[in-house]
C-alpha cells in the first residue's frame, strides 16, 4: 500500500498521540512535540496533537508547563512515524504525581485527653488516625488546595472530644485542635 501511495505522489500522514494518567482535576499539563507543536491536557485519558506528520519524520513530545503542585513524565516520546505500516503513534504515556512536602498533610494537636486513653479521628470520613493525646498527622497526603474535614470517629470512653478547625483547605497552615473533656 506504501508503494501505491508512493506511486501516486502521496505518503502517509500520520498523528502523535498518548494517554495522560494522575493529571489532579482542575488542573492541566501542556506538552510539546518538536518543541513547536504545543496540546494543552485538561483531563486524564487519550490525547492527540493536532499537527500530522509524515512517514519517517521524528517526533519528541515533552512537557512544556507542569501542572500545579505536580510532576509529570512522558515515557515512549521520542521516535519516528513508521514507514513500515503506515500507522499513528498512540503508545506515549505522560505520567503525572503530586509533588508530596508538608503543605500536603492536614495535622494537629490533641489537648485534654486522660491518661491510658485514646481518642480516633477521621479525615474525609476515611483516612483515620488514633490519637493518645499530643500533636498528630494524618497518614495520607493530599493535593494542595483539597478540602478536608476532620471528624471525631470514636470518643474515648468517659470523656467528649470536639474538633475546631475542622474544615478547610490543605496546605492553608490550618491546624487542627481536638479538645478533650
Amino acid at each position: 500500500m506504501i508503494s501505491l501511495l508512493t506511486a501516486c505522489g502521496g505518503t502517509f500522514e500520520g498523528t502523535i498521540g498518548g494517554a495522560v494518567n494522575g493529571l489532579a482535576g482542575g488542573t492541566s499539563v501542556t506538552l510539546l512535540n518538536n518543541g513547536t507543536d504545543s496540546l494543552t491536557v485538561n483531563t486524564n485519558g487519550n490525547f492527540t496533537f493536532a499537527k500530522t506528520m509524515s512517514a519517517g519524520a521524528a517526533y519528541n513530545v515533552t512537557v512544556s508547563t507542569q501542572p500545579i503542585n505536580q510532576t509529570c513524565t512522558v515515557t515512549n516520546g521520542a521516535g519516528s512515524i513508521s514507514n513500515f505500516n503506515s500507522s499513528n503513534v498512540t503508545n506515549i504515556a505522560v505520567n503525572c504525581t503530586i509533588n508530596i512536602s508538608s503543605n500536603n498533610y492536614v495535622y494537629g494537636n490533641v489537648t485534654g485527653l486522660a491518661s491510658g486513653k485514646t481518642v480516633t479521628v477521621q479525615n474525609n470520613g476515611t483516612d483515620t488516625y488514633k490519637s493518645s493525646g499530643g500533636s498528630f498527622i494524618f497518614p495520607t497526603p493530599l493535593a494542595v488546595g483539597a478540602s478536608y474535614n476532620v471528624t471525631v470517629s470514636v470518643q474515648p470512653s468517659g470523656q467528649t472530644c470536639t474538633v475546631s478547625n475542622a474544615t478547610g483547605l490543605v496546605g492553608s497552615s490550618t491546624v487542627v485542635q481536638i479538645a478533650c473533656q
